[in-house]
């Protein structure tokens, strides 16, 4: 399920100077993911017009100076630059090599010129903080990869990160989960463009659903950053882990941490992003998912053994994070495990709102399978592997409400 929260005004917008709406730049940095940069290359960037898709006229520009290296020591050549920016109607950052250091100031100047001008903007998995340095997500809804949105969260206060959406539509501001939430956000492009038709036709040439049912919630850790390990909050966090089975709300955690349950929650939230109560919860949640995968116990029990004041509690925070009943995840998750399936695809698989994409197998986003037009170039450059994200793998949990204004996309 996608946020969207686009007005008519905002649908409206535009575009002024050189820009053409059916010009898509896509702005790629060294150091980042081949997945995530490919995907618009595919989506945008192959003639489907046979297939009833629209064509889209791309350009791959280069944010900084290259090559630009990428997955396995690949080495791409850009053929255009930032100045190729001011023709586009749609500038696409499908990733960033670093969520701790700051993008080129150059790139971050032609994105908000771009934005002024009337451009829709969109940021894929860590392209988030892209367009978060730009400014351009200043009092907006985003989203990220969950293992990264507590890092926005923190660097980026004025932004209100969702990580449990796939993707964000904030009208000419849009941003995506991580990966293949990538293509369920380029679909969204299309779809909004050119109709459900056009992208129902396009997601069938990449043998993808057209629209994915659910969130991220599915796949989170729900554990803590690791960064809170040093600061006093540290015990009672670690003492709340260990209670689980016990019943005690975050008045009980803010008087463990002498501190006003006012206090208790700013503090809490600046540390991990999240709101100490949906933290809680989600703990609950997560041990009832072990107890599930691993004991025999009635759901009555598990209930009661997380914490839950009942079982009817149990059930609704349930299927709110994961979009099951217990006991439909316990029987998928067993019937799954003789298979040798990994629990990401039994979690996958248990949202049957939509009969058409109930499988997980329906679930698996294809990855793209170009890596874009003739123009873009890939050698292998010298040194072996890419130049890594340098950041230690972070987790969110949900906490944030829906923003005044938005809406489910249909």
């Amino acid at each position: 399920m996608s946020q969207d929260s686009a007005t008519a005004t905002e649908a409206a917008r535009k575009l002024t100077g050189r820009r053409r709406r059916e010009v898509v730049a896509v702005l790629l940095f060294s150091g980042g993911p081949i997945f995530e940069s490919s995907i618009p290359l595919s989506v945008f960037g192959i003639d489907r017009q046979d297939a009833g898709v629209p064509r889209y006229r791309l350009l791959v520009c280069g944010g900084e100076e290259g090559p630009l290296r990428t997955t396995g020591g690949l080495e791409l050549s850009a053929p255009y630059g930032l100045e190729a920016i001011s023709r586009a109607g749609t500038v696409v950052v499908p990733a960033w090599r670093s969520i701790t250091s700051p993008p080129p100031a150059e790139a971050l100047d032609a994105l908000r010129r771009a934005h002024e001008e009337g451009a829709r903007i969109v940021g894929l998995c860590t392209g988030a903080f892209v367009l978060a340095a730009a400014g351009l997500l200043d009092g907006r809804p985003a989203t990220t990869h969950w293992m990264y949105a507590p890092t926005l969260a923190k660097r980026y206060p004025s932004v209100h990160v969702d990580p449990r959406e796939l993707f964000v539509d904030d009208g000419d501001v849009l941003t995506s989960a991580g990966t293949a939430a990538g293509i369920d956000l380029c679909l969204h492009i299309v779809r909004t463009d050119h109709g459900t038709e056009a992208a129902g036709a396009l997601a069938r040439r990449l043998v993808v659903p057209p629209r994915r049912s659910g969130g991220q919630e599915r796949y989170l850790d729900r554990s803590l950053p690791e960064e809170i390990g040093s600061d006093p909050l540290a015990e009672v966090v670690a003492w709340a882990l260990e209670h689980l089975h016990e019943q005690f709300d975050v008045e009980t955690l803010a008087a463990r941490a002498y501190m006003s349950r006012r206090t208790f929650d700013r503090r809490f939230r600046s540390l991990t992003g999240s709101a100490p109560l949906q933290w809680l919860i989600t703990q609950r949640v997560l041990q009832a998912q072990r107890l599930l995968e691993t004991s025999d116990y009635s759901v009555d029990e598990v209930a009661g053994r997380c914490g839950f004041r009942s079982p009817v509690a149990l059930r609704g925070h349930f299927r709110r994070q994961l979009g099951s009943s217990p006991a439909a995840y316990r029987a998928a998750y067993r019937a799954r495990r003789p298979q040798g399936g990994v629990l990401e695809s039994v979690t996958a698989s248990i949202d049957t709102s939509v009969p058409v994409q109930g499988t997980a197998s329906s679930r698996r986003a294809a990855a793209a399978t170009s890596p874009g037009p003739a123009p873009v170039t890939a050698t292998t450059g010298p040194g072996g592997g890419m130049e890594r994200m340098g950041a230690v793998p972070e987790a969110y949990v949900p906490g944030r409400p829906a923003l005044p204004g938005q809406r489910s996309a249909p």
